[in-house]
């Protein structure tokens, strides 16, 4: 029996781009997983060493800085900001499930993790997809010279230019006939 169901919207809407890697903080984690902020940070310290730096990083002043500024925050938002978040990566929230064990914290990771993969898997496709288009992008320059060609026959066909033609017919005493 599930304790709470979590939309992947919820935590898509809590995944950000830091230092080019899609990451959760803290603050986000610990709501998720229905425990303090504070708590959170305590037991990955107890456990630090489960947390290499592509697993958990702190966000340098300027990081947060720049993050904190993308955030329209109120006073009460502030609680819990005062401090650079960890910031977890894909590996690191992994690693949170055997730190934390609650039942809640144990699905809600297994939900995180499936956005993880989920956001791996279009962002796979995607870059498919774009590969298809610059192959086809290709295919169709080599030929840009002869469409080129094609069209300039077929313009030939429909326009023929017109010359003036001599007229047909018999020649008297070696005279030139009109043309037309």
């Amino acid at each position: 029996m599930k304790i709470h169901y979590l939309p992947d919207e919820v935590i898509v809407s809590k995944i950000y781009l830091i230092r080019g890697q899609k990451v959760m903080i803290d603050r986000d984690i610990a709501e998720l997983y229905g425990v303090e902020t504070k708590r959170l940070k305590e037991a990955v310290k107890r456990k630090i060493e489960r947390f290499p730096d592509d697993f958990m990083f702190v966000m340098t002043d300027e990081e947060f800085t720049i993050w904190r500024s993308q955030f329209a925050t109120s006073k009460s938002d502030l609680m819990g900001l005062r401090y650079a978040p960890f910031c977890f990566t894909e590996q690191g929230v992994t690693m949170l499930s055997c730190i934390l064990n609650s039942r809640r914290a144990i699905e809600t990771n297994i939900r995180i993790i499936r956005v993880f993969v989920k956001m791996r898997e279009m962002l796979v496709t995607h870059k498919d997809i774009l590969l298809k288009m610059e192959q086809f992008e290709i295919q169709i320059g080599k030929n840009t010279e002869d469409i080129q060609l094609i069209f300039e026959a077929l313009k030939q066909l429909l326009h023929p230019k017109q010359e003036p033609r001599r007229q047909i017919g018999y020649k008297r005493n070696n005279e030139d006939l009109p043309t037309i």
